[in-house]
């Protein structure tokens, strides 16, 4: 070949790469963006992922919304899931909702609880005890306690240190008890409903697969202190925590009776109560625990431990990290949930941080 030729050649080798590289630049992001990699195959040795089931398993990368997301150019979606079948939209998250609701054949009836909300708080950070009297007049323990579902989760309360920073460790019977509380929910109505729903939806294969998912993202360990393991979705949303002297999480009526019961639990005020005439109904609450302030405490009243457990995990699954816009009773409700985003199980998925009623 004649010098000019060769010269030639390496000109145009030199102009198609520049080319791609242009190219490159403009239509690939970093290896942690999906700029470019909407619905992208699965490859375990990416950092973050782009496709459709990346927020099922909580690995997406964090421009994912931005690049795959609703009104996006690259890749036209519906609000959290691709626009393939499995999408779930927010009117089908509504759907489901309502028939949790009318699932939830173990909640507590208007005789069954009466309440004394008392004072209605304008200013949440008023640490002022403006009710004199508890917020449960009356609990219809009998009836409801004695419910399966209601005493395997009554079990679990006495298993876990409020203070963070202190490591959990479970005994073999304190672990029976997590499978069990799980076994008793996966017979109601309730959670059978959830997982035909997230199954018709390609979010689990099987039930065993469901179950398994459910008892990593509430019940596994993850470090919000010092310590290894001393804190869990469950044990903050349904618990709660003590942490830098506050309240943290704490949002379960159940384990707010008992404690109250017990006196150690002092009821302050309200700053919300749900339109619901009937259970469950949705209080803002202020209160002390054990001399620890929860300035402004959502939770479910006269619900039972499957239908809570259910509502959170279907926001948490569907819309992580944000606000799931559902609907029970005929009345819209706002579920806001939080990812754990410092540690990971499974394939990159993310643990439940919080979940929680999100009061107007």
């Amino acid at each position: 070949m004649h010098a000019t030729g060769k010269m030639k050649m390496w000109a145009l080798l030199l102009l198609l790469q520049a080319v791609y590289s242009l190219v490159s630049g403009s239509l690939y992001g970093p290896p942690d963006s999906c700029k470019g990699r909407c619905n992208e195959k699965y490859n375990s040795k990416d950092v973050c992922h782009c496709n459709n089931k990346c927020e099922t398993y909580q690995n997406c990368c964090d421009d994912y919304q931005s690049y795959c997301g609703q009104g996006n150019k690259e890749n036209k979606e519906m609000d959290g899931f691709s626009s393939s079948d499995d999408a779930i939209t927010n009117e089908e998250l509504q759907q489901a909702s309502e028939q949790l609701y009318q699932s939830d054949t173990n909640r507590a009836e208007e005789s069954d609880i009466i309440l004394n909300k008392q004072h209605l708080a304008s200013n949440t950070k008023d640490q002022e005890d403006e009710s004199p009297k508890p917020l449960f007049k009356y609990v219809n323990q009998e009836k409801l306690f004695s419910k399966p579902t209601y005493a395997s989760f009554i079990k679990l309360l006495n298993n876990y240190h409020r203070k963070v920073g202190t490591g959990e460790e479970f005994t073999a019977d304190q672990l029976k008890e997590q499978d069990n509380f799980l076994q008793e929910i996966m017979k109601t109505k309730v959670m059978k409903e959830l997982y035909r729903f997230l199954h018709g939806k390609n979010r689990y294969e099987t039930e065993s697969d469901f179950v398994a998912d459910l008892k990593k993202m509430w019940f596994g360990l993850y470090s919000r202190g010092k310590d290894e393991g001393d804190s869990s979705g469950f044990e903050h949303v349904f618990l709660g925590e003590v942490k830098k002297g506050k309240v943290s999480g704490f949002h379960n009526w159940i384990r707010f009776y008992l404690l109250e019961k017990e006196g150690v639990i002092n009821y302050l005020s309200y700053n919300y109560d749900g339109p619901w005439t009937s259970y469950p109904d949705v209080l803002g609450m202020q209160f002390s625990w054990d001399g620890f302030f929860k300035e402004v405490g959502t939770a479910f009243i006269g619900s039972s431990p499957e239908f809570e457990f259910a509502l959170y995990s279907l926001s948490f699954i569907a819309r992580p990290g944000k606000q799931c816009r559902l609907k029970i009773g005929g009345h819209n409700l706002g579920i806001q949930t939080h990812t754990w985003d410092k540690s990971t199980y499974g394939n990159g998925k993310k643990y439940i941080a919080t979940a929680y009623v999100a009061s107007p």
